[in-house]
């Protein structure tokens, strides 16, 4: 394994440094030890995990804001399309429910202020896309819906969807791919932000209607968690995401509402309650990536073995 990763490194290290430089805004060098040491390993463990079976690989990722699961997604993709895999990301940002669609919730129920909890996605629009692509027809291009979070000043809507004629890996990542409902009795003392018993209440609604995306945690092959140290710092993780996107020329929230935001996932699926139990079930989860408070990458391990 060692010389296979060792030869990778080299033949892939020309491709690095242009998304380093170009897409990362960052030295190669920077991330160089995060390259050997998580990103090839976890591509050539992936691949392996395709070649064992017949049909497209869904490979889960799950994290809190900011915990860098784009960047992920990313890089493996450019890893996997070296070693001769087709590989497509898939956010669950990608299936929120149209900006109108979302308006019309919002009459409905004015708890759902804004875009992220459950209720917010179109989960057969996910089922449809990950049954197409796992029995893809070469005569019929598949599309991809992609989500714009820059339009309507931040509210986001759905794009223009990407074509494709199918995929040999689908990275599908989101804040709460994976994560399942959980025994109502956890909100008797749940932790805070959930402080009121409005914000109970929004949570136990929350945790009923993660029963609807169960059909499509049903399609992932394997799960992958990034979890930060300190759930807290996804805040100021997410700032920095925001900050980096306005930079470009695009609108976004600001520094309060983005505080709002984030204080508003927390109180719909608060990470101490749905993603920390994810950490000792082996069952359903394949691997734990820990970040660090400066974003590096901590302990690597299997779910109930993190020494």
């Amino acid at each position: 394994m060692t010389n296979d990763i060792s030869q990778l490194l080299r033949s892939f290290y020309p491709t690095f440094e242009h998304f380093c430089q170009n897409t990362l805004n960052k030295p190669p060098q920077q991330l160089e030890e995060t390259l050997k040491r998580l990103w090839l390993p976890l591509a050539m463990q992936i691949a392996s995990y395709r070649q064992a079976q017949s049909h497209t690989l869904i490979q889960g990722i799950l994290g809190c804001q900011g915990t860098g699961k784009t960047t992920l997604a990313k890089i493996l993709t450019l890893i996997l399309g070296h070693l001769g895999y087709r590989t497509l990301s898939l956010s669950l940002d990608d299936l929120y429910k149209t900006y109108s669609d979302r308006l019309a919730l919002q009459q409905q129920d004015p708890r759902f202020i804004w875009r992220g909890p459950p209720g917010t996605h179109d989960v057969q629009l996910g089922l449809q896309v990950l049954d197409r692509l796992r029995q893809p027809d070469s005569n019929s291009p598949i599309e991809i819906p992609r989500f714009d979070k820059s339009a309507w000043h931040g509210a986001g809507d759905r794009g223009t969807p990407e074509i494709v004629n199918g995929a040999d890996i689908v990275l599908f990542e989101g804040w709460f791919v994976g994560v399942r409902p959980i025994d109502p009795a956890s909100f008797d003392h749940p932790p805070p932000p959930i402080n009121t018993f409005e914000d109970r209440k929004f949570a136990i609604d929350m945790n009923t209607r993660l029963q609807e995306y169960l059909p499509l945690w049903d399609k992932l092959d394997r799960l992958i968690i990034l979890y930060p140290v300190d759930y807290r710092l996804s805040q100021q993780w997410r700032k920095d995401a925001e900050h980096q996107m306005i930079a470009t020329g695009k609108t976004g929230m600001t520094d309060l509402q983005i505080e709002q935001f984030v204080e508003y996932f927390w109180k719909s699926l608060h990470p101490d309650l749905f993603i920390k139990p994810l950490l000792q079930d082996s069952q359903r989860v394949d691997l734990v990536i820990e970040i660090n408070c400066d974003r590096s990458i901590g302990k690597v391990y299997r779910p109930g073995n993190p020494s």
